[in-house]
């Protein structure tokens, strides 16, 4: 990339009623891609967007999965949920229609991350109080159990909170436990192969790339995501070696595109970065109004999604005026092919 300089911004407009503000790179457009309304109960809010989720993935028809989180931060704890899964095009979700979109069956606290071949979806589970945690597969809204779940009667269990997966070229999976501190390392078929394939504190979410190097992304020094503190980026190579690429950034989320550049959606600095091998930053996109990236994503290039028009746009979970409630997904289009620099 070249430099760690900010670079030059545009200014986009998001459709708002606030007239909130998204300053993306000069070429790209955004523009709100899933909302609701309905959702939020604080009546002085009233904000718009849909029940808080903290993780999305993309299939290879181009439908958005969005995983609930657990504390709907209505009153009570909710966390056996379901998935949505809003089709091309994007949607504008209410209370009365909202059970249209769910797909999958409940799960404890789940979150959605890698596929393979184009069609499976792996989501990751666990129980706090039990805490035991799983690894599904799931393919046309079918669950199977992938990894870990309830250990036989005196074992330890496998897995304690997985949250984010990858898989390589081969199909084997990598699963990162963040209560644990570790990556695990699974077949094609969830047979273990290394219980702590790597070592970093508090792994969350993690993105494979074309040279079969995991990054990841972890809370570091702070003991959740939305607490002040260091987060981290890690590099490792096909033969285990972590290396620490930067650190300073909250990684909420993080996803690979065109180039293999890491785009990095850094919570408390209300902002989307672009990081090299290097470990070299600059700032893509920035919120405004209290907004906040929670989760991000590109869309595959497939004949679906080409004939829908969003092949390689950038999928991202927004916090919208600091109203946790509720969520968009904000949509960023434009040449990603080409160089930041």
């Amino acid at each position: 990339m070249g430099t760690c300089a900010v670079l030059a911004v545009a200014l986009v407009l998001l459709a708002s009623p606030a007239g909130a503000e998204l300053r993306v790179l000069p070429g790209f457009s955004a523009a709100v891609y899933v909302t609701g309304q309905g959702f939020d109960v604080a009546s002085t809010r009233a904000a718009r967007g849909l029940p808080s989720t903290s993780t999305l993935a993309v299939d290879h028809a181009g439908a958005l999965l969005l995983a609930r989180t657990g504390r709907r931060y209505l009153g009570d704890e909710v966390d056996l949920l379901r998935l949505y899964r809003i089709a091309a095009g994007g949607a504008r979700l209410a209370p009365g229609d909202e059970a249209r979109y769910a797909w999958g069956p409940p799960l404890w606290n789940p979150q959605v991350s890698a596929g393979r071949a184009g069609r499976e979806i792996f989501v990751t589970t666990f129980e706090r109080d039990r805490r035991i945690g799983a690894v599904y597969r799931l393919l046309d809204g079918r669950a199977e159990l992938f990894a870990g779940g309830t250990p036989p009667r005196g074992a330890a269990p496998l897995l304690v909170q997985p949250e984010g997966v990858a898989v390589d070229r081969s199909g084997r999976v990598y699963v990162a436990d963040r209560e644990r501190g570790v990556v695990v390392r699974f077949d094609a078929a969830g047979r273990v192969l290394d219980t702590r394939w790597a070592s970093v504190s508090r792994p969350r979410v993690l993105a494979m790339d074309d040279a079969d190097r995991l990054w990841i992304g972890g809370d570091g020094g702070a003991e959740a995501p939305w607490q002040r503190g260091e987060g981290e980026i890690w590099r490792v190579g096909p033969d285990g070696e972590a290396r620490l690429v930067l650190r300073g950034p909250m990684p909420a989320g993080i996803g690979l595109g065109p180039g293999g550049r890491l785009y990095v959606a850094d919570r408390h600095g209300e902002r989307i970065l672009v990081v090299d091998e290097a470990g070299r930053a600059v700032e893509f996109a920035r919120f405004t109004d209290g907004d906040a990236p929670r989760s991000l994503g590109f869309v595959p290039v497939t004949p679906a999604t080409r004939q829908a028009g969003i092949a390689g746009d950038l999928l991202v979970v927004t916090i919208r005026r600091g109203a946790w409630p509720v969520n968009e997904v904000v949509r960023i289009s434009g040449p990603f092919d080409a160089s930041h620099e």
